[in-house]
């Protein structure tokens, strides 16, 4: 097959109140490659600090985000984008009154054993 027409994405469970669509990568395509998700992080989000085994490429839809790396912190806004390279300590947050809509690709593809999550 020459394409892939994604219109059931696998929404992530989750239990922090993130959406998590994830429309190309490991769990939905099983493309090792390179993972793209859409995902809303509502006021108050944050995920414990990671240093990935991918590059993470943001793409700001509406709202703001908080992005700490390696101790800089950048706030994004909508019509921003960022590339977080993998080995980076990084830390994703939503502090703001308004939920944060973007596009997150990452490459290779996003799995929870590549996040390498920091316990705190």
């Amino acid at each position: 097959m020459s394409f892939i027409h994604q219109q059931k994405p696998f929404r992530v469970p989750t239990t922090d109140g993130k959406t998590i669509e994830e429309h190309f990568g490991a769990a939905t395509t099983g493309h090792d490659n390179v993972s793209a998700a859409y995902m809303v992080a509502p006021p108050g989000w944050s995920e414990p600090p990671q240093q990935p085994d991918f590059d993470e490429y943001t793409l700001m839809i509406s709202g703001k985000k908080q992005v700490t790396v390696d101790g800089t912190v950048l706030t994004l806004q909508a019509g921003e984008s960022l590339l977080v390279t993998r080995g980076s300590t990084v830390q994703y947050a939503n502090p703001f009154d308004t939920e944060a809509v973007y596009w997150s690709v990452c490459a290779p593809a996003f799995t929870p054993e590549r996040a390498r999550r920091i316990d705190t």
